[in-house]
């Protein structure tokens, strides 16, 4: 038995231990230690006590490494951002602007929780709390006009999902930790394909209403002087996205330091809209308990992430794709193919943190390199693009696991929040979304510059 074996013998405990139940966290980091202690024990002759030892100094060693960098200041900064928002009120000052402008267009009320989750995703890095923010909000006026359940749930999810892509995005920040990619630029980057997917989200709404009106019927009877009159309350959501997008595209700050303004400036506007102090206590609690979760996941999936190091599974996997003598297209496309199945079992960050250290060489490998130049590259972009290209299509495939059975956390979210309507309910109501995303990745994939405008323009 070689090391390529036990390593074949770990993975496939760890994907018992997440499947049975078990934290991934927890999985990742028990695994990881036994893998590193077997490794040093047996392949490097150093006996099973001191074997264990090592594994246990780097188990300590490694997530510090990581969880100790600046960029991951980014994550506490950007949730905050969102439950402020929300105990501010801002959150019901963006659905009712987008209801009394978009209403009246078949499904409208769906159309209008699109956007307004877009908007204040553009505020929020965590999908879980956009999803669970606008099924207390939108979901009971789609139901009192006649919405259909399972088509008001599915939206409320969806749109959920749009907080991992608009930055700021703690998917995109998890993202370039592990792979090491500028996070300003990755954030950047996030923007222009958040805004075609929440298109793509908005036609498909559209569509589904004009062919079945039952599912959404259209808002009617607001003038001309209530829709502008619904513009001033949302503006002060858009000065904080003007704050964390202009000051880290123009240099002024870095993106810890954009979070951290944007988080100040926001909790400036909750206080003048008279938010209380014990909804400010809510905030800070909410934001304490998501953030301790990613911390966890990020430190338990590195442990075992550092046993495939050792055990050289990313050379290993370079080698033998390399070796396939397949086009770059294909695959690019199977390694989509596997967080799509993946998705169905695992959550987004478990699921990124699982395999970027794997899959991310391999993309730069058939690419041709990092610091190779877009003529002589498999996909015709430079080393540095081709990381934010990928990373962008990674973190739209973990979208789909928010709302793909059985593991779809926004579903879990919005049936939790409203009793009325059950998980199944909101997994069907979800299901369309998904040609959705295939849609939008596939136009992230033939058109490349959707992604790159941004980062290359300002960057």
């Amino acid at each position: 038995m070689d090391a390529i074996d036990v390593v074949l013998m770990m993975i496939a405990s760890l994907l018992v231990l997440v499947l049975a139940g078990f934290r991934v966290a927890f999985a990742a980091a028990f695994v990881g230690l036994l893998g590193l202690t077997i490794h040093f024990a047996v392949f490097k002759d150093n006996g099973l006590l001191e074997g264990f030892i090592r594994a246990v100094k780097i188990a300590g060693l490694t997530p510090h490494s990581k969880l100790s960098s600046q960029a991951l200041g980014l994550i506490p900064t950007f949730i905050v951002i969102g439950f402020l928002a929300y105990y501010a009120g801002l959150t019901r000052a963006l659905f009712e602007a987008a209801k009394r402008w978009l209403g009246w267009l078949p499904g409208g009320l769906g159309l209008s929780t699109i956007f307004a989750t877009a908007g204040f995703a553009a505020v929020s890095g965590a999908s879980l709390a956009t999803s669970a923010v606008f099924a207390r909000i939108a979901i009971p006026e789609m139901l009192q006009l006649g919405y259909d359940k399972r088509f008001s749930g599915g939206v409320v999810a969806a749109g959920g999902t749009l907080a991992s892509l608009i930055p700021p995005s703690a998917l995109l920040v998890i993202y370039a930790i592990i792979t090491e990619t500028p996070v300003g630029l990755l954030l950047l980057a996030g923007f222009l394909p958040g805004l075609v997917s929440a298109l793509i989200y908005g036609a498909l709404i559209v569509l589904m209403a004009r062919w079945r009106p039952t599912l959404g019927p259209v808002v009617t009877g607001f003038s001309w002087t209530e829709r502008l009159q619904s513009l001033p309350p949302t503006l002060p959501i858009f000065f904080v996205v003007a704050v964390i997008i202009g000051s880290i595209s123009t240099g002024w700050a870095t993106p810890t330091e954009a979070g951290a303004l944007g988080a100040f400036v926001i909790l400036g506007v909750a206080w003048l809209q008279g938010m209380r102090t014990g909804d400010l206590k809510k905030a800070l609690a909410e934001t304490a308990k998501l953030s301790a979760m990613i911390f966890a996941m990020i430190w338990g999936v590195l442990i075992f992430v550092r046993y495939l190091g050792f055990a050289r599974v990313p050379m290993f996997l370079e080698d033998w794709i390399l070796g396939l003598d397949q086009p770059a297209m294909m695959v690019l496309l199977a390694i989509l193919l596997i967080y799509v199945v993946l998705g169905m079992f695992m959550d987004a960050i478990g699921m990124m943190i699982l395999t970027l250290p794997i899959t991310f060489p391999v993309v730069m490998a058939i690419n041709g390199g990092e610091d190779v130049g877009a003529a002589v590259s498999a996909f015709g972009m430079s080393g540095e693009h081709t990381a934010i290209w990928f990373g962008i299509l990674v973190v739209k495939m973990a979208e789909l696991c928010l709302i793909t059975p059985p593991i779809g956390l926004n579903c879990f979210v919005v049936a939790g929040v409203r009793p009325e309507l059950s998980v199944q309910d909101v997994f069907r109501g979800a299901s369309p979304f998904f040609i959705a995303d295939v849609i939008t990745i596939a136009v992230l994939i033939a058109f490349p510059q959707v992604i790159l405008f941004l980062p290359t323009l300002l960057g």
